[in-house]
């Protein structure tokens, strides 16, 4: 075997004078690929090379030829232009695979194979300025892979028996963070939390003084989990690849646009927003599921309860937690206070591929502190609000999700009760299409009736929705209810928010500005356009034409019903 990783030497075989052996190496470097010869000169002689040097080239090779024949394994063949050194029996290339194999398991067992095959410094024996600089960058590759090793051994619980090795490391590399990071988890393994405490402050001064920086948010974070004696820190976790995906969904059709653009974005957040009923989580799932083989290291799943039956949403800490436990923290192990649990969680995910879908979220404040930390992970919120929080401050992908068209509605219908059922009524099929106004939820509850109720003709079915629409889109069963998916969307309103909702569902015409909202509320424009945008950032009203608001007709239909509560109450109230 060749080689580079100490004296450039290939056990009993004479390579000849140091030149000779220069240019092995210089084509050993980039064995595979061809080197022009005037690079070669340029490495063995310099930039001042002599005119006579390609002359001298040229009998060198012919002279390596047969002395890497004797090596066994390699052979040196001209190509266009320069020579390329054919053949794998070369330690440096050994040492590349070893560590790219180290990536995909058993990383302590192949990055200790790896560095062993070092002996002294790369290239010893050579002289010349490509020798040396080539020197240096291989030994930015054995520092990197020691590093590797040890956080290696760190991930496998190690600690005390680094200590020594890291303490000359950090001596020798004072200003590189991630030498740092090691040294201080080390340290506080064995027991010596103050000295890595005091290490840390020394490292951030040194950091101030030198470089006018701070440390990283990484190194921060570690600094803080030592303070508080994060338990985790001395016994890590076993990673875990956890599958918390539901069901997908059977009853989803189309969405090609929208499925596509998810599949572009480059944000780490895509948000999915609309109204409650109009397929949110259908499509998060649908994505999720087709993309799951992507995130190789687990999928997590939390529904953050912000407009459902609960009426309160999901408490933060709550959601860490439950996302702690998926990861496999024990409960004793899991912190008490918030921001330590989405510290811990961002920890666990750093440097893994995993998709998150944080369903029925609420807010911007309730999902920022479940967002991971690394570029390799992936999230998806839904919500009936807009959240321009993650817009702002995060780069979200933002997509707003409508109706379905005639032609998704039909093919739903079509799936679920059958082609024949609707060529045998096509004008009721229509009717009961235009009528659910393309709310999957209320096409779904209209399949549900069909089926329950055996031998009910369409015709039947579109008539009842004509009179009395959300009569028959309503169900003692909540989550198949529309009626009761929609007032879920109330409860986060206020009383005055409330009210306008009910208001414009009895108001003239397809849509409203803001003048006419102030005359029926009694209230000045300014507060009547504060009203106007609560309700479309809750994906109650939407702006088609800017300054116009308007209302899905179901929507409308059951703001109608909210106004005939309002009326009730106020004609009990004289009574």
């Amino acid at each position: 075997m060749l080689c580079l990783l100490g004296e450039v030497s290939a056990g009993p075989v004479d390579l000849g004078a140091p030149r000779q052996r220069c240019v092995l190496a210089a084509l050993a470097v980039d064995a595979g690929k061809v080197v022009p010869v005037d690079r070669l000169v340029g490495r063995v002689w310099g930039a001042d090379a002599a005119p006579r040097a390609r002359t001298t080239l040229h009998s060198y090779v012919s002279r390596l030829r047969r002395v890497v024949a004797a090596i066994g394994g390699l052979a040196i063949e001209h190509r266009s232009g320069g020579y390329v050194l054919t053949g794998d029996a070369i330690d440096l290339l050994r040492f590349h695979d070893l560590r790219a194999r180290a990536r995909a398991g058993d990383a302590a067992g192949l990055l200790t194979e790896a560095l062993a095959l070092w002996r002294a410094e790369a290239l010893t024996g050579l002289d010349g300025e490509w020798a040396r600089e080539e020197r240096d960058r291989l030994e930015q590759e054995r520092l990197a892979a020691s590093l590797e090793l040890v956080d290696a051994r760190l991930e496998a619980g190690e600690g005390g028996e680094l200590v020594a090795e890291l303490a000359a490391r950090a001596a020798c590399h004072p200003l590189n963070e991630r030498v740092a990071r090691q040294f201080l988890l080390a340290l506080h393994r064995s027991g010596r939390s103050i000295d890595a405490l005091e290490h840390y402050r020394h490292t951030r001064e040194r950091l101030r003084a030198e470089l006018g920086t701070g440390p990283s948010s990484a190194l921060r974070e570690l600094h803080q989990r030592i303070l508080v004696a994060d338990p985790l820190l001395v016994t890590p976790v076993v990673p875990v690849v956890p599958r918390q995906l539901p069901p997908e969904p059977t009853t989803f059709v189309g969405r090609q646009e929208e499925l596509g653009r998810l599949d572009a974005a480059t944000a780490v957040v895509s948000a999915i927003v609309g109204t409650g009923g109009i397929g949110k989580t259908s499509l998060a799932l649908r994505w999720a599921h087709r993309n799951a083989g992507r995130f190789a290291d687990g999928q997590l799943f939390i529904d953050l309860r912000g407009f459902s039956r609960a009426e309160e949403p999901m408490d933060v800490g709550e959601a860490l937690g439950g996302l702690l436990h998926a990861l496999a923290v024990e409960p004793a192990r899991i912190p008490a206070g918030t921001q330590a649990r989405s510290a811990l969680f961002r920890s666990l995910v750093a440097g893994r591929r995993m998709l998150l879908v944080l369903d029925n979220a609420a807010s911007t404040d309730q999902v920022v502190p479940l967002l991971p930390g690394t570029e390799l992970c992936r999230v998806v919120v839904t919500s009936r609000n807009r959240l321009p929080g993650l817009i702002t401050r995060y780069e979200a992908d933002h997509l707003v999700l409508t109706e379905l068209g005639d032609a998704e509605s039909r093919a739903l219908l079509t799936g679920r009760l059958g082609a024949g059922r609707l060529e045998a009524e096509p004008r009721a099929a229509a009717r009961v299409i235009a009528m659910c106004g393309g709310f999957p939820l209320a096409l779904n509850i209209v399949v549900a009736h069909a089926q329950i109720r055996r031998g009910l003709p369409l015709a039947t079915l579109a008539t009842e929705l004509r009179d009395a629409v959300i009569d028959v889109l309503d169900s003692e069963e909540p989550s198949a209810s529309l009626p009761a998916v929609l007032s879920w969307s109330l409860h986060a309103l206020s009383p005055l928010q409330r009210e306008a909702f009910a208001v414009l569902g009895t108001a003239p015409g397809p849509d409203i500005g803001v003048a006419a909202v102030a005359g029926l509320l009694g209230v000045a424009p300014a507060e009547a356009r504060q009203v106007l945008r609560a309700l479309e950032e809750a994906s109650l009203l939407c702006q088609d034409v800017p300054g116009r608001w308007r209302m899905h007709g179901l929507v409308r239909a059951y703001a109608g019903t909210r106004v005939r509560r309002l009326l009730t109450r106020a004609a009990t109230s004289v009574v």
